[in-house]
Order: C-alpha cells, then sequence, then structure tokens
C-alpha cells in the first residue's frame, strides 16, 4: 500500500457540543454538532451526517477531523445519530428505512430555523451517509442545498453490496451480519444515565428479523429494492450533488449514472481508491478532498463564487501500470476531466481470432463449452476491499492462477497506449441447460512478466429468456463494470471468462456450464473521448482538523488464508480480525470478527459461508459484550441461514435468540 501523509491543520481538537433534538413524535436524537469559533459570516450554514454509527464513540476520531474541519473553516457541521443508533431513542430495524428519511427532513428543518444558522444545509456521506444524502435529497426538503455523496448507489440492487449482476454478493452477506449486531448495541449511560439498559432491552427484544433474511427474501429487483433506489426518478432530485467515489470500490457506475441522468448541477469525482473519502484514499494518492469540500459548501450554501462548477463536470484518474497484491496494490497513472457523461463515442471493436483478441475476427472454433472449477476466485479479492475497516489483504491480486483455469482471450503486445474510458460490453452468443446460470467476465492488463492485473469486471446471473429452451443459443450484452484506465504498451489485454469466482459471489447448485459461440463475440472497449482534458487539477495537501484524543491498548489484526484438501478438493478462504482495543472519552471498545467460505470444486450445492462478530464496551463499572453469528448453506435446493445473537450484562447472559430461514434462490 502505497504510503502517503496527511496533515494536521491545528494542535487541538475543534470545540463540540452534545445536543438533542425533539422529533414530533417525541422521539430525542443524539447529536454533535461543532460551531466554528471564527464564522464566514454573522449566520453560517451547516453541513450534516446522516448514519447510525455513533457518533460518540464509533465515528468520534473521524468526525472530529472532517466536521472539525468545516468549523474550523468557518462554518458549521453536525453528526447526528439516527434513531435507534448510538443514543438516540428508538428502533433501528433495517437500512434506508422510509422512517429515516421522514426524520432527517424534520432534522434538517429544525436546524435550518437555529439562530446561527442561515437557513442553508447540505449534506455530506460516505455509504451509508452517501445513500441517505441522496434519498434525503429525493424528498426536496426545502433547505437543503446540496449534497457530497461518496461511495453510494443510485440503484439498491444492481449496485449495492447485496447483489452484482443479479447474483448474491458474499459482502452484502457480511454486511448483513455486521448490521444485524448493530441493531442491539446499547446506548452510553453517560450520555443517557440510568435509562441505558431499558433502551438496550428494547433495541434487543426489537430485532424481528436478522436483515440478511429480509434481504434473502427479495432475490430480485422488486418494490423492496426500488425503495431508495434513486435512479427510479432521477428528476426527484434538483438540488446540486457532487458524487464522489473511486475505482477500486464497488461504487463506481452509480456515480457515471447520476451524472447522465440528474438534470441539476452535478459533479463527479473518480479516483484510485477503494471504499473511503480522498483524504485518506488506498490505494492512490490523497487530496486535499477537505479544501475541495469547502470550495463546494461556500458556493453552494454561501453563494460565494468559488469557481467550482466552471471545472470538468467529471475529473476521473485513468489509470495505469497496476501491480495486482492483496493487500498493498499500486495504481499508478494521472487526471483527466470530462465535460459530460457519457461522452462521446470512440468504440474499439475487438473480436475472437483463435483464442486471441484481435481488431478483426478470424477462425475460431465453433463452441466452446465453461464449466469452472468453484474455486476459481481465491485471488479476486471482495467486492469491497476495506469496506469493513483495517488493512487486511481484501484487494484482487495476481490473477494468473483464476485466468490458468478460466476461459481466456488476449491481444497481441500492445504497440502504443491503449485507452478503455467508459463501459466495456460483450456480446455473445450461448447457451446453458438450467434456469439460472452464473458468468464471470474479467478484463486483465498482462505485464510482460506475466502478471495479470484485474482492470473491471461484470458479474452476471442469466436467467434463460421466455421462450428459449434449455440449452439453446441465444444473444446476451454483458456490461463491465466502468473504467478509465491506460493499457501500456508492450502488456497484453485479456478477457478472461468463468463460471464461478469464489468466494466474492455465491455459486449455482447445480448445472454450472455455459456454452459460448465465439465467431460471435463482439467486444466493444471505449477509447478515450475527444473532449477530454489532459491538464492536471491543482488539488491541495491532504488536510484534516486535529482529532479528538484516543489511546490504543492493542491494535488491530487481519489474517486472509486459503487452504485446500487435496484429497477432496475443498478449498475453505478464512479471514479473521481483531479490532485494536482503544479508549475514548473513558469508554474501552474492543472486538473481534471474521468469516469463512468453503465449496467443493465441482459442486455448487456444497457452498457454505460463516460470519461471527464479538463487540465489547467497558467503563469503571459496566461491561456489555454482544455477540453474533450467521451461517449460510444449500439444503434440498434452497439457502438456509441460521442466525444467533446473543448479549450480556458483565458475565451475565441478558438475552438470546435464534432464527432459522428456508429461502428459495
Amino acid at each position: 500500500m502505497q504510503n502517503y501523509s496527511v496533515a494536521v491543520t491545528g494542535d487541538t481538537p475543534v470545540p463540540f457540543r452534545q445536543i438533542t433534538i425533539p422529533l414530533a413524535d417525541g422521539t430525542v436524537l443524539h447529536a454533535r454538532l461543532w460551531l466554528p469559533e471564527s464564522p464566514l459570516a454573522e449566520k453560517v450554514p451547516l453541513v450534516l451526517e446522516w448514519i447510525p454509527y455513533r457518533q460518540t464513540d464509533g465515528t468520534a476520531l473521524a468526525d472530529s477531523m472532517m466536521h472539525g474541519y468545516f468549523a474550523e473553516s468557518g462554518i458549521a457541521a453536525a453528526r447526528v445519530d439516527i434513531r435507534g443508533s448510538g443514543n438516540s431513542d428508538g428502533l433501528l430495524h433495517d437500512e434506508y428505512l422510509r422512517q429515516e428519511q421522514d426524520d432527517a427532513c424534520e432534522v434538517i428543518a429544525w436546524f435550518a430555523k437555529q439562530d446561527w444558522c442561515n437557513g442553508n444545509v447540505g449534506l455530506i456521506g460516505i455509504s451509508w451517509g452517501g445513500f441517505a444524502a441522496l434519498q434525503i435529497a429525493a424528498r426536496r426538503p426545502p433547505a437543503l442545498k446540496c449534497i457530497i455523496t461518496a461511495c453510494s448507489t443510485d440503484n439498491r440492487y444492481t449496485d449495492d453490496v447485496h447483489f452484482m449482476g443479479g447474483a448474491l454478493l458474499s459482502d452484502g452477506m457480511q454486511w448483513g451480519n455486521g448490521l444485524f449486531a448493530q441493531l442491539g448495541r446499547p446506548a452510553d449511560p453517560k450520555h443517557v444515565g440510568d435509562r441505558w439498559r431499558d433502551m438496550w432491552m428494547h433495541r434487543l427484544n426489537g430485532i424481528e428479523e436478522p436483515p440478511l433474511a429480509t434481504w434473502m427474501s427479495h432475490m430480485t429487483r422488486d418494490d423492496f429494492w426500488k425503495h431508495g433506489s434513486v435512479c427510479e426518478n432521477y428528476a426527484d432530485i434538483d438540488c446540486a450533488v457532487w458524487a464522489v467515489g473511486g475505482w477500486v470500490d464497488g461504487y463506481t457506475d452509480p456515480i457515471l449514472r447520476l451524472m447522465e441522468n440528474l438534470s441539476g448541477p452535478r459533479k463527479a469525482l473518480i479516483g484510485p481508491w477503494t471504499h473511503m473519502y480522498p483524504t485518506w484514499g488506498q490505494p492512490g494518492p490523497h487530496i486535499g478532498f477537505m479544501q475541495e469540500a469547502m470550495r463546494w459548501w461556500r458556493h453552494w450554501l454561501m453563494g460565494e463564487e468559488t469557481r467550482i462548477m466552471d471545472e470538468p463536470m467529471l475529473t476521473l484518474w485513468l489509470g495505469k501500470d497496476p501491480v495486482p497484491d492483496t493487500r498493498a496494490p499500486q495504481m499508478g497513472g494521472r487526471w483527466i476531466g470530462l465535460p459530460a457523461w457519457p461522452p462521446s463515442p470512440a468504440e474499439q471493436l475487438l473480436y475472437a481470432d483463435d483464442r486471441r483478441l484481435a481488431p478483426e475476427p478470424g477462425p475460431v472454433e465453433a463452441r466452446i463449452t465453461v464449466d469452472s472449477p468453484l474455486v476459481l476466485g481465491t485471488q479476486g479479492g471482495e467486492w469491497c476491499p476495506l469496506d469493513g475497516g483495517g488493512n487486511g489483504p481484501e484487494f484482487a491480486g495476481d490473477a494468473r492462477l483464476d485466468d490458468g483455469i478460466s476461459l481466456c482471450f488476449e491481444t497481441r503486445p500492445l504497440a502504443e497506449p491503449f485507452f478503455v474510458v467508459g463501459v466495456p460490453k460483450l456480446r455473445v452468443r450461448l447457451a446453458f441447460e438450467g434456469a439460472h446460470a452464473l458468468i464471470v467476465l474479467r478484463l486483465n492488463e498482462v505485464n510482460e512478466n506475466g502478471t495479470s492485473g484485474r482492470i473491471t469486471y461484470a458479474i452476471r446471473r442469466l436467467a434463460r429468456p421466455a421462450g428459449v429452451a434449455p440449452g439453446e443459443m441465444h444473444a446476451v450484452e454483458i456490461p463491465l463494470k466502468g473504467v478509465a484506465h491506460e493499457f501500456a504498451p508492450g502488456r497484453r489485454i485479456r478477457l478472461a471468462i468463468s463460471t464461478s469466482y469464489w468466494p466474492l459471489v455465491w455459486p449455482e447448485p447445480a448445472l454450472n456450464a455455459i456454452t459460448l459461440e465465439p465467431a460471435s463475440m463482439r467486444f466493444t472497449l471505449p477509447g478515450m473521448p475527444g473532449e477530454a482534458r489532459h491538464e492536471q487539477p491543482v488539488y491541495g495537501p491532504a488536510i484534516h482538523a486535529c482529532p479528538v484524543p484516543t489511546q490504543t491498548l492493542s491494535p488491530a489484526s487481519v489474517t486472509r488464508t486459503v487452504e485446500q484438501d487435496l484429497a477432496s478438493g475443498k478449498v475453505d478462504l478464512i479471514s479473521t480480525s481483531r479490532r485494536s482495543t482503544w479508549v475514548i472519552d473513558g469508554l474501552t471498545i474492543s472486538g473481534s470478527g471474521g468469516h469463512s467460505y468453503s465449496v467443493l470444486p465441482h459442486d455448487g450445492a456444497s457452498a457454505r459461508a460463516r460470519f461471527q462478530s464479538v463487540q465489547t464496551y467497558m467503563r469503571e463499572d459496566w461491561t456489555v459484550r454482544m455477540e453474533t453469528s450467521s451461517e449460510v448453506w444449500w439444503e434440498d435446493g434452497k439457502m438456509v441461514l441460521a442466525s444467533r445473537y446473543e448479549a450480556f450484562e458483565g458475565a451475565e447472559k441478558v438475552f438470546s435468540r435464534d432464527w432459522l430461514h428456508r429461502l428459495p434462490y
């Protein structure tokens, strides 16, 4: 991992205050508020972040660095724990519920009426907070003038952690167990007093279903997923939108769609990062994102002319010379700017010529059957690396092992740079016997030494169209994730095709094979748009405000190993994590967790996944612990989900419940 420094703007944390916000139904939300000591005006705008991750401890360190910076720069900022989280009243049941959006609209109106506020509010958020920003913007609260949405989506089914191309993602199962654990976390007695225990029991007893069970009950894009998907009507959003993300993250295509479909003021920034703000981005270089955010806030919340809207609509990192590594990948490159999306067409079409990709079609086999071993994919990393924090080996590694058991087509060594900017698409005729089939496409750059680095990919759970018989050939078009990349001279472009990518995606239980007609292949790679600007943006250094004091008692550790039984061929991928034990404001927090996946190479019904989480909170005379587990497997053609939640006060178990669900797939 490349190491870039981030500068601190002051010697002491920016002062804040703990506040409560009353809602109309009697619910009280807890929040942290930063008011500027040197305000930019007599009345200033507010920047709000709306998430459930515990502002007095869980996100307090990062909050102090970002929201403290905004206050230090002269405007106000707030972090609110949504209903049922942190120290706020009520119950948290699931992601992005209507109640959550209703509460947010009420809170925005409450802040806009404060005597220090100029009536203008902006929303900022990454992941859950980025989703919330889009969803709340679609509700059009009058005081909301702009948002910064990072690592989020416009479509909760096609481009979220749960599914990719209709296939179930293991990251979504991990997150399901993680959110499950959060539903029953207690309030802090320092902030709510003796009420903490009643609130805790209310939360524990209020867990109706594990979130993962709800998600897995909706395997297709139905009304459940349409709720909170702003793509249902982009016109609902009329405030200014700045969408931010990274090519290594799972949430980049939504940024491109937002730029294409929103009608109001909008901007996009996609850098060489995974699931984090550009201030701390990995694996690529950090930038002065805080300063850019302030330009955005001053323009839209204070009416200043910062010229931020004179710059290209999209600023994209054009990757180059990737060095794949499961823990420490590298990505070189440079910035390009585009005035709009989609850009003008610059299509480059490649065909099959035997097992090569060529500008003209050549002689090929009539049909090729792909029936990948289900152990293919152990070098594929996680769908959203580092989403759970820490620096585990979660990135895609050298793909040679996976390529070796895939169907591959590749170019000859390139004589000159080859640019791909946009959404690659593969058109091909294929057939399969079952009602569904899984196909995985990987666009890789092959180095002169044979190293194969994944540039982008697609996963599609194909459904046989109506009127098409089992085994009958039919045409499909499969888009890969959008990307901006420069393939260097001397390298090869490789298209790897498989019917498995374990454990990133859940496999089909049977009838795994797909038959392709290579002569029908049309691989479209969008080239460099003629309107692209190549002058480099001038970003300041990565900076943040002074963090609140914390003490680390023991560091975090993450392991990720692959084990194979040579007798049966069974493969286990095992990840364990021990979170750091740390102290903030007298509260000691520790935890551990892990997930494991196992599968036999030719038996999709053998797939099994397990997830565990332990979280502990301690003060001088107060200790609570939550333990959750989830396990998923095939049984009689259905998926089975077994879930358990246990809670302890000191050594005493005060809550225990098990759930068992059998779900169609």
